[in-house]
């Protein structure tokens, strides 16, 4: 079992390192976050530690690594980089290098479930990452996630603001593919894990939630967690990458990143059961209602007052049955 006390967080400032970060920090471990700018993330977080750290860099990642046992790899591209593809393969192939110069003895990668029919831009990146980084030396598990279920992830983002601020929902058939959501306590619960599990060769895991749902239905499930009952109309042709224009209209998730997720919704998302759950046979996994009912309470303090407004008139213009009225067309 790999012997790690220190633990090298990267994309320490994004949705999954952030909340990473207390987690492993109150489960023993010294936490370093990397940043490629940590002035501004020790301000943001005060008490945590930050180094610098530049992916596409080798020797700042090597440096970032001394002292360290272990690494998580969090880091994407997709917002920030028009050819983020090769940008995300140039980066893991420096780390998986500079990981075996600076002695780790684990790297956890958190990526993506391969789809059912043909992977998507973003999704083939978040494959190749992990293969990237499989292939280093230095013992290497990828977990493999659907939805993360979490307040600040941008695919939760758009889910729950599709499902608060549209009384008529557009819901195109390739919204009937399905998934299995995944509470971000769940994640985090396993990253720990496999900091330290005892497992031959440089394995890849899926990260499966504990139900099946098609992306249509989480949609409709938080919008009546929200107290909301939304007038639905199926239609049978509505391309991926115009329901993404006007779902970045819609919601406040990054244009560029909404456009790659959507276009991921190509196939199913679903992962062999109960894949890395098997090493944690006495984990219980958080069913989808519960894990959205924490997210939505927890962005409901952070929401701003123009968020506030703009959704109270929706709500107000919202028709409230008691049950969805679905309209085919």
């Amino acid at each position: 079992m790999p012997d790690v006390k220190r633990v090298l967080v990267t994309g320490a400032t994004g949705f999954d390192g952030r909340h990473l970060y207390p987690a492993l920090a109150n489960a023993g471990y010294t936490v370093v976050g990397a940043s490629r700018d940590p002035a501004p993330a020790r301000k943001r977080y005060p008490g945590r530690c930050f180094v610098r750290m530049d992916v596409t860099d080798f020797e700042s990642s090597v440096a970032a690594m001394q002292g360290c046992d272990a690494a998580v790899y969090l880091v994407h591209s997709m917002a920030d980089q028009r050819n983020y593809d090769s940008v995300e393969r140039r980066s893991a192939s420096n780390f998986a290098r500079a990981a075996e110069l600076a002695g780790l003895s684990r790297v956890v990668y958190l990526g993506g479930i391969k789809p059912s029919g043909r992977a998507s831009r973003h999704l083939r990146s978040r494959l190749r990452t992990g293969e990237v980084l499989r292939s280093g030396k230095v013992s290497t598990i990828e977990l493999q996630a659907g939805i993360i279920v979490g307040a600040g992830s941008e695919s939760w983002l758009i889910v729950r603001d599709l499902a608060a601020r549209l009384p008529v929902m557009v819901l195109p058939k390739w919204l009937d593919s399905l998934t299995q959501p995944i509470s971000i306590d769940d994640v985090l619960s396993a990253i720990a894990r496999a900091l330290t599990v005892e497992i031959p060769g440089n394995p890849a895991y899926g990260l499966p939630g504990p139900e099946v749902i098609s992306a249509r239905d989480i949609v409709l499930r938080t919008a009546n967690l929200l107290g909301r009952h939304p007038q639905v109309v199926r239609v049978p042709v509505l391309t991926r990458r115009l329901s993404s224009y006007w779902i970045s209209l819609v919601t406040r998730a990054n244009p560029r990143i909404a456009r790659q997720l959507v276009e991921g919704l190509g196939g199913d998302l679903l992962a062999d059961e109960p894949g890395f759950w098997r090493l944690m046979p006495e984990h219980v996994r958080t069913p989808f209602d519960e894990a959205a009912r924490r997210a939505l309470r927890t962005e409901a303090d952070a929401l701003s007052l123009s968020s506030r407004l703009t959704e109270c008139l929706l709500q107000r213009m919202t028709w409230s049955p008691k049950r969805d009225t679905q309209v085919t067309l």
